[in-house]
């Protein structure tokens, strides 16, 4: 038991002894196992939880939290593990609820374009089961995230230009409260107006007022044909116009996203394409019927010439797209190597589509002035960017610089009437900030979480600052 836990080792014992009896060899205690759950991806937080559980189904769930829930023990979820902002860090100690195991693909319906699948899902996997239907699931964030995970940080991915983001696919949840009550949050209707939009609730709820353990999702029909492509600009501002223009004339791009220089070179250097340049670039892709797909190109490559001087560059074969939009996606790593031994503190920020150039030149002089390398990748078609801010955790100094530099990014974010976080969520590191973004609505908020978990045994310490 960890010295201020609130909870005695005798009611802890009595737990196991209780939790071994509902999932017999899945009750884990063993310090190096325990371990290898305390901390997320990229934050300098930890904390050994004192037990470990991996449940197969949704009755064992309820059962499980109906145990907690008498012993007064707090539940930290998890399922990949790759959440940036702590919210895996079981920081009451407590319970660990494993539940990538949860990992069944329950209903496929292509007439309806719908599936239903447990929690423990990976989109990968989701996709790869997916592949012959004619039928995809579109939300494609960095990391191989859970469904299950990917519902509570209310994620997001590079096609959300085009298809929205979590909150706009999911139809309805399966949870398990705080007490070990089973509830669905909707139907598989695609709407409903019948009484408050729980489905909703839990979306971005980061485990903090009950357990998903199934989501229905929409599906979107694989697109008949694609053109992607690259357009490198040397002048930011310029390469911003182009996104904003782009935009305004309704081209629709089911991608469009932005690197800058540092994080161009970065990839260029990790997946080994040479012929990228180090400068700002623009992955584009657009997705349709033929003909008017390539008349949305050509109306881009136009905007390009105009506002930029130059033309884009198009992938001839689907070996080169993969490869590009490969490279895309190990953004994250691709940053890291530039500093071997470094962490990455990963953040995020989202703004109105106005604000985006003011808010990304800004950050750019942020990180002149912090001295520090964080490379720049955005989901711009949605005013959304991520920062992989570089740090020493062993550096006092450099580590404060960072947290600066987060916090610098953040604060204008909200006063250009943005958010904080657009997809990684609060967690830990950024519960200091929610007065700031929602003033009084926050009271509200505390309001929803008293009455769903009076007490305060789900996720512990996230969302909410103090």
């Amino acid at each position: 038991m960890q010295a201020d836990a609130p909870y005695t080792d005798k009611a802890l014992e009595r737990l196991c002894e209780d939790l071994g009896q509902i999932l017999g060899l899945s009750v884990e205690r063993r310090p190096s196992v325990c371990a290898q759950y305390s901390s997320g991806e990229g934050m300098p937080f930890s904390r050994i939880p004192d037990v470990v559980v991996s449940p197969r189904r949704t009755d064992e769930v309820a059962a499980v939290m109906s145990v907690v829930a008498s012993a007064g023990v707090p539940v930290t979820c998890r399922g990949a593990g790759t959440s940036l902002e702590g919210q895996v860090v079981p920081v009451a100690g407590g319970v660990v609820l494993d539940l990538s195991q949860m990992n069944r693909i329950v209903d496929v319906s292509s007439e309806a374009l719908d599936c239903t699948v447990e929690a423990g899902v990976t989109r990968k996997d989701l996709n790869a089961h997916l592949r012959n239907t004619g039928l995809f699931f579109p939300i494609d964030p960095g990391a191989d995230a859970t469904i299950g995970g990917m519902v509570s940080t209310r994620a997001s991915g590079t096609q959300a230009v085009r298809y929205g983001t979590m909150k706009d696919n999911v139809i309805a949840l399966k949870v398990v409260m705080p007490d070990g009550r089973v509830i669905r949050t909707g139907s598989r209707a695609r709407k409903s107006a019948t009484g408050y939009d729980l489905t909703s609730l839990f979306v971005g709820a980061e485990g903090t007022l009950g357990i998903v353990t199934e989501v229905t999702l929409k599906l979107a029909p694989r697109p008949s044909f694609q053109l992607s492509g690259i357009c490198q600009i040397d002048d930011l501002s310029a390469a911003l116009a182009v996104i904003s223009q782009a935009l305004l004339h309704g081209l629709e791009p089911s991608r469009i996203e932005l690197l800058d220089a540092v994080q161009t070179g970065a990839c260029a250097r990790y997946s080994r394409l040479d012929a990228l340049r180090e400068t700002n670039t623009i992955m584009f892709e657009f997705a349709g019927d033929e003909a008017d797909v390539r008349r949305r190109a050509g109306e881009f490559a136009a905007i390009c010439r105009e506002e930029a001087g130059v033309s884009p560059d198009y992938f001839d074969t689907p070996e080169i797209h993969s490869l590009y939009w490969g490279a895309r996606e190990r953004c994250y790593e691709a940053a890291l190597a530039l500093a071997p031994g470094k962490k990455n503190m990963g953040t995020d920020a989202c703004v109105p589509l106005d604000r985006l150039a003011d808010c990304i030149l800004a950050t750019k002089r942020f990180i002149d002035e912090a001295g520090l390398t964080a490379p720049l990748v955005g989901h711009v078609g949605d005013g959304n960017f991520h920062l992989g801010i570089l740090f020493d955790p062993e550096d006092p100094k450099e580590t404060a610089r960072a947290e600066a530099l987060c916090e610098r990014v953040s604060m204008l974010a909200i006063e250009l009437d943005g958010a904080c976080s657009g997809e990684h969520g609060i967690g830990l590191h950024k519960r200091h900030l929610l007065d700031r973004q929602h003033g009084d609505a926050l009271a509200v908020m505390r309001a929803v979480k008293a009455a769903l978990d009076p007490a305060s045994l789900m996720n512990p310490g996230k969302i909410f600052p103090g």
